[in-house]
């Protein structure tokens, strides 16, 4: 039987076409892809924890490319955190779309609960390497800009109800460092579920804030 060798050759030497060849990365997606393993290796290990050669292995490139786009560790994570403390004030100042002032508490109180939730990642490394117990540090700043969000709230509440609007910034620094904490413990935590932890946190605040005296007093004997 007469066998066509030139027809057989042809297939041995035509490419595979279930076989494709890997498309180059355009650099923009090289640096979306190492901020996300960069994100994903500082929230499990922590900035110290995380090394710029196991970032580059993951991603399968050599270290050189982590620092052509970021310039070492410091940049790529400085990049994450930025993101991050975006990300959150983005979702509670947009959270805060007005209403009954105890609305917009629970509407603070949902949109840092919700951040938590989506982007679990995110929130462990804004407080692993930044305890919001911390007077400084990348997490302390955020809450402080949160803070500043409410407390222009907090200052036409004060005023109509005839307190001192000055003491505006004080409430709202413990309203929402309340909020921050009772965050990080339910981070791991996850009981009770999310309506209920924003039905708590709101409870003790407006009922705290409901009855609020003009002028408290320490019922103990303490030097100023």
């Amino acid at each position: 039987m007469a066998t066509d060798d030139g027809s057989t050759k042809d297939r041995a030497r035509a490419p595979d076409p279930t076989r494709r060849r890997r498309r180059r990365m355009t650099g923009k997606e090289r640096r979306e892809q190492l901020l996300d393993i960069g994100r994903a290796l500082f929230a499990e290990r922590g900035f110290e924890g995380t090394s710029v050669e196991e970032i580059a292995a993951k991603a399968g490139v050599s270290k050189p490319v982590v620092y052509e786009h970021f310039g070492g560790k410091e940049g790529l994570y400085a990049v994450v955190v930025d993101r991050e403390m975006s990300r959150l004030l983005d979702m509670v100042t947009g959270a805060l779309t007005g209403g009954h002032p105890r609305e917009l508490l629970e509407q603070a109180a949902f949109a840092l609960l919700d951040y938590i939730e989506q982007y679990t990642d995110g929130f462990r490394i804004l407080v692993r390497d930044s305890p919001v117990a911390q007077s400084t540090g990348t997490f302390a700043s955020l809450i402080s800009d949160i803070a500043t969000q409410v407390e222009d709230i907090l200052g036409l509440e004060f005023k109509a109800r005839g307190f001192d609007p000055k003491l505006a910034p004080l409430y709202a620094q413990a309203l929402v460092g309340m909020v921050a904490l009772t965050g990080q413990w339910w981070l791991n935590a996850r009981r009770p579920n999310k309506s209920e932890v924003a039905a708590h946190l709101v409870n003790l605040a407006w009922h705290g804030l409901d009855g609020l005296e003009q002028k408290p007093r320490l019922i103990g004997h303490r030097r100023s």
